[in-house]
């Protein structure tokens, strides 16, 4: 085993998979639920940029495995926490309560070595592979709208009461991973940044939509949005390469929460729509305008799933001197438009690119790129109108002709 070590962590060791079926044998709960000396296979598989993943087969279930380095993977020469699993499994197991059944189901959790159990969903796929494939999963967009309601109702002061709710966010600080969601959306993109990578043909597409005052404006006031609006335990990193499919029997799971914080609830949903816009550029460049008028279908679907839920939790609220229903959902809604926009821009600007816009041919790209700065700056100016995202549509399939 390589040694893993970081300032202010003891040392522990990376798994590997010679060394997992050890590893098992030697947790109590992990034994007892695959069976000591069962594991008959281990296999590594990606996981983002971040963390080392592990899929094991073996008796009657399998399991994942998911362990933090004190290192961003991809870049060991950028430190990160390790303590984000334990973030993790504290953000999934509260998720679990509130909205059981759409994000895995956790078996262990050893804070010694950062490691993480859970269910094996290898019978799922990634949303954003799928949409990318021009494949429809009907009934997504709606199971999200539903887990995001639910978080932002069952973790709030709304689900928790006042007392419930300040101690929940006492105990569910994420600094170091809120600050690379700071930098990364809020910031980087709009200054000279080494992780900025622009094509000479976006060059100035790129310089119109920062320079913009109303674009620059709005983006502080979603920045100022995300770091003090402590409402509810969001995922925080929920796009469409972080949420499983299963198209028979019908299923969907968010999963990678570990950027999971208190703060807007409005954050998830654009993350979501953010993510559409990039799925629906993709379509519009292969020609599938079909594909994509359905991909920004989805914002509509999320959203009405969301209000028809949260509206229907609201009598529940611990207490009903607080808040008013339609003025919290505008705000909602108002927040989403804002991060939706940050969430667009910043895959095709900054650090961690997506596969919808990289795995276009070179010659459909910088159209694509055009047309999602292009959507991002009418969702900062012009949010909030009627046909908001039939709108979206119009400007990406204006780059594609």
């Amino acid at each position: 085993m390589t040694v893993s070590t970081a300032k202010d962590y003891e040392p522990y060791e990376s798994l590997s998979a010679e060394t997992v079926p050890a590893y098992i044998a030697a947790r109590p709960a992990l034994r007892a639920l695959i069976g000591s000396g069962a594991v008959t296979a281990v296999r590594e598989v990606g996981d983002g940029n971040l963390n080392l993943v592990f899929v094991v087969e073996g008796g009657e279930r399998g399991l994942v495995l998911k362990q933090a380095l004190p290192y961003v993977r991809v870049d060991p020469t950028w430190p990160m926490t390790p303590e984000r699993n334990g973030r993790e499994v504290r953000a999934l197991r509260a998720h679990n309560a509130v909205a059981p059944g759409l994000v895995p189901e956790i078996y262990d959790a050893d804070p010694a070595w950062h490691v993480v159990a859970m269910e094996d969903l290898s019978d799922h796929r990634v949303w954003r592979g799928a949409l990318n494939e021009g494949l429809r999963h009907e009934g997504v967009a709606a199971d999200l709208g539903r887990y995001v309601a639910r978080v932002g109702f069952g973790t709030s002061v709304f689900g928790l009461g006042a007392r419930g709710h300040k101690a929940a966010v006492a105990a569910s600080t994420n600094p170091e991973l809120c600050e690379i969601t700071e930098d990364l959306v809020f910031t980087e993109p709009y200054i000279t940044h080494e992780h900025n990578r622009i094509p000479p043909a976006n060059e100035r597409d790129v310089a119109a939509y920062v320079g913009d005052p109303r674009v620059r404006a709005a983006i502080g006031t979603a920045k100022l949005t995300f770091m003090t609006h402590a409402e509810a335990l969001v995922h925080g990193d929920l796009h469409t390469g972080s949420v499983l499919v299963r198209e028979e029997p019908h299923s969907t799971r968010a999963f990678d929460v570990e950027f999971a914080f208190y703060g807007p609830v409005g954050f998830d949903l654009g993350a979501l729509w953010g993510n559409y816009v990039l799925a629906a550029a993709r379509a519009f460049a292969l020609g599938d305008d079909g594909h994509a008028a359905w991909v920004l279908g989805l914002a509509g679907e999320t959203w009405q799933a969301f209000e028809e839920e949260f509206t229907r939790l609201w009598p529940d609220r611990a207490d009903p001197r607080v808040g008013e229903l339609e003025p919290y959902l505008a705000k909602v809604y108002g927040d989403a438009v804002a991060v939706a926009a940050a969430k667009a821009a910043r895959r095709v600007i900054g650090f961690s690119r997506v596969s919808d816009i990289e795995t276009l041919p070179e010659d459909l790209r910088a159209g694509a790129v055009r047309g999602v700065l292009g959507a991002a700056r009418l969702l900062l100016v012009e949010g909030n109108g009627p046909g908001l995202f039939e709108r979206v549509g119009g400007v990406l399939a204006s780059q594609n002709p």
